[in-house]
């Protein structure tokens, strides 16, 4: 099994594998072809991220952007990040259609082995889902393994370690939900 596949799967993998650093390598050039293409290009920002990010529909998402390698995030249609958007995709991001995310939002895949020896040479994670209709507040964290249902508000600063079902409002750090839809 390649380094590439365990990650994928979300087993421990070396991130030092050659291959790997060649493809963040390749997401962190589009990032910065699309943080600093100017305002009036839009077209052109976009389109510096349309190789790496799967969209099912139109999406914006406001500059800085950054992701770890882009093909593991898939957005619906109608997708929007306000800015300073970071994505550690090492396993599938996926967002469901109407997904409006805040200002300095971090949503991240990977994770760490606990013991000190392991965590210098592995690393592995896990996939996050964001379902349809979502609004996802400004510095929230979202962390690997989430699933967050759809028609959800995550408050502000949360910072999201277990699964939010559908038809909620959840917030604080740890997130909880507070209050239902139904």
């Amino acid at each position: 099994m390649t380094e590439q596949e365990k990650m994928l799967a979300g087993l421990p993998y070396n991130p030092m594998d050659p291959q790997l650093i060649k493809q963040r390598k390749k997401a962190k050039l589009a990032c910065f072809q699309f943080n600093q293409t100017p305002p009036n290009q839009p077209k052109k920002r976009k389109d510096a991220l349309s190789d790496l990010l799967h969209s099912k529909g139109k999406f914006y998402i406001e500059p800085d952007f950054y992701c770890d390698y882009g093909y593991n995030i898939s957005l619906g249609n109608n997708f929007y990040s306000n800015h300073h958007l970071t994505i550690l995709d090492v396993c599938s991001v996926s967002f469901g259609d109407n997904v409006f995310i805040g200002p300095h939002v971090m949503i991240s895949t990977a994770t760490h082995p606990i013991d000190p020896v392991e965590r210098r040479s592995t690393e592995f994670g896990a996939a996050i889902t964001v379902g349809s209709d979502c609004w996802i507040g400004g510095n929230v964290s979202i962390l690997a393994g989430v699933t967050i249902g759809d028609n959800c508000t995550i408050g502000a600063g949360s910072v999201v370690n277990k699964d939010i079902p559908a038809n909620s409002v959840a917030v604080g750090n740890p997130c909880r939900v507070v209050k239902s839809l139904d």
